[in-house]
């Protein structure tokens, strides 16, 4: 297990074994600043010694998957849920602000100067999204020494979908590439779902069929569909018809886009070295290390193949300890439970010492308050959704963090 260290004046170092850790905590050589995950810092003066270190993220609309490698090791891990309920909230409180306009309440004067929307805004939610990247980026940057950033900006590359000839460094792979990004387009735009059978046939492998032969419509994406194996092999013998008009939107793909290109500028301007690559690229890399599918190990290969070739050759880097990190609120805002204004909407911040969403440590289990009572009795879980405990009492309770914005645990 590594324990992450910062200097005398708050700088990020190169990570330790944990047996070292403890001896400098022993000698009186170091503190602990933070438990999970498990941060010491340095109390004499260290220029310290440090490496390369290549930050992958793998940027999604629910999760983040990050990895940070060195040119030896994965030194941090972590698949972080970000909260889905901004949509909801924000239209909960269009709802109220309606209601106040007719009932009989104070009069403020209409305001017309704030219709305008400033250069570059995004939605709330979207918004919320692009600052919970950047908020998890940095709390990585502040335990390690992170030397570049490569980003996954897409599944795949539509310039190049729509102009097989646009050449660099990423597209002087071989044909095969090209082929891959396309594939990766028709598969996400047809939900990784056999568009004939709907999955009925229960078989797990996909392919991808040409509606038309391929010498004369070509590999273009409206050309293309998805078809398990199965009802693939009976188009082939002509024992099926398809039925099928494909989908020419990109509309899904750029919402996602448009943020993830906002967040690769948004992380240069605060000078960072930001590279970006495509799903297609990572999966690639993905398949040749024998990876099954997570949000981490897309990370890991995002760092490990950051221009679509390996970091290092051979890529044996061992893998880091895995932390789960799931974003919740801070705090409620609503004083009263809807319009009956009598019922307070939550209790009390504290009760008998401790607030919603603080770790604490019962029966040597370590878990979250996600519900209190006023009697003393709480509702333990674990991120996973795990209930630890219905009804566990105050009494038995060990607080070992306070609540935070980003709840984290070690898987």
């Amino acid at each position: 297990m590594l324990a992450y260290v910062i200097n005398k004046h708050g700088k990020p170092l190169m990570p330790c074994h944990s047996a070292k850790a403890r001896l400098l905590l022993k000698n009186g050589k170091a503190k602990v600043v933070k438990r999970t995950p498990f941060t010491i810092q340095l109390l004499y003066g260290s220029s310290g010694y440090k490496q390369p270190i290549m930050l992958g993220v793998d940027s999604d609309y629910t999760t983040i998957g990050l990895s940070a490698v060195s040119g030896r090791k994965e030194v941090y891990a972590a698949e972080v849920k970000l909260r889905d309920d901004i949509v909801k909230l924000n239209s909960e409180r269009r709802q109220y602000r309606r209601g106040r306009r007719y009932r009989k309440t104070w009069y403020r004067k209409p305001r017309f100067l704030n219709r305008r929307k400033p250069q570059g805004w995004l939605a709330p939610s979207i918004q919320h999204k692009l600052n919970s990247h950047i908020k998890a980026i940095n709390k990585i940057k502040e335990i390690l020494p992170i030397s570049k950033i490569n980003i996954e900006v897409a599944a795949f590359d539509i310039q190049k979908i729509k102009n097989p000839e646009i050449s660099g460094i990423e597209y002087q792979n071989g044909a095969q590439r090209g082929f891959w990004n396309v594939r990766e387009y028709v598969f996400f735009r047809d939900g990784h779902t056999c568009q004939q059978c709907k999955g009925k046939s229960k078989d797990t492998v996909l392919e991808v069929h040409h509606l038309i032969s391929r010498q004369i419509g070509g590999n273009r994406p409206d050309n293309l569909i998805t078809l398990c194996s199965t009802c693939h092999m009976q188009v082939s013998k002509g024992e099926l018809v398809l039925s099928f008009k494909p989908s020419f939107s990109f509309k899904a793909e750029t919402f996602m886009s448009t943020v993830r290109w906002k967040l690769k500028n948004k992380l240069q301007e605060i000078g960072n070295v930001v590279f970006h690559t495509y799903g297609y690229l990572t999966k690639q890399g993905r398949i040749s290390l024998g990876l099954p599918k997570s949000h981490t190990n897309d990370a890991f290969v995002i760092a490990v193949f950051p221009y679509g070739a390996p970091l290092v050759s051979g890529t044996t880097q061992k893998r880091a300890i895995e932390y789960t990190i799931q974003q919740v609120r801070k705090c409620n805002r609503k004083l009263f439970k809807g319009d009956r204004s009598h019922l307070r909407n939550s209790s009390d911040r504290f009760i008998h010492g401790f607030q919603r969403f603080d770790k604490v440590l019962w029966n040597g289990i370590e878990c979250f308050i996600f519900g209190r009572r006023s009697s003393g009795y709480f509702d333990l879980r674990r991120l996973d959704g795990t209930t630890v405990h219905y009804s566990a009492k105050y009494t038995e309770l060990i607080l070992l963090e306070s609540a935070k914005t980003l709840l984290i645990e070690r898987r």
